[in-house]
């Protein structure tokens, strides 16, 4: 069965750290890049940073660069996206998603990990 799973999110106070996971089961997670995606409750989901498959390209979105940074342990089949200097408009439920490129519409999708960034 074709799985992502992502874990790792909670909540924590403004300045604070998490680290996404997204697990994969059931394919070879390096074959494919992959997409964090996230969504606010009254929003739109938005793409927040995707690795290609072989880690050579990684692109973020402008309002997490220089705090989000994204990385792959195709050893692990598994993506991470650490999340540092956390504000409160980061608040949302976070999805991986699978991809042909950074370039490419997602494929699979996991069921998402809420992420609260509140004092």
């Amino acid at each position: 069965q074709v799985q992502l799973v992502e874990s790792g999110g909670g909540l924590v106070q403004p300045g604070g750290s998490l680290r996404l996971s997204c697990a994969a089961s059931g394919f070879t997670l390096n074959d494919y890049a992959i997409g964090w995606f996230r969504q606010a409750p009254g929003k739109e989901r938005e793409g927040v940073s995707c690795i290609s498959s072989s880690g050579a390209f990684i692109s973020y979105r402008d309002s997490v660069k220089g705090r989000f940074t994204i990385s792959r342990d195709n050893a692990k089949n598994t993506v991470y996206l650490q999340m540092n200097n956390l504000k409160p408009e980061d608040t949302a439920v976070y999805y991986c998603a699978t991809k042909r490129s950074c370039y490419s519409v997602p494929d699979y999708w996991g069921q998402g990990t809420q992420v609260t960034v509140s004092s």
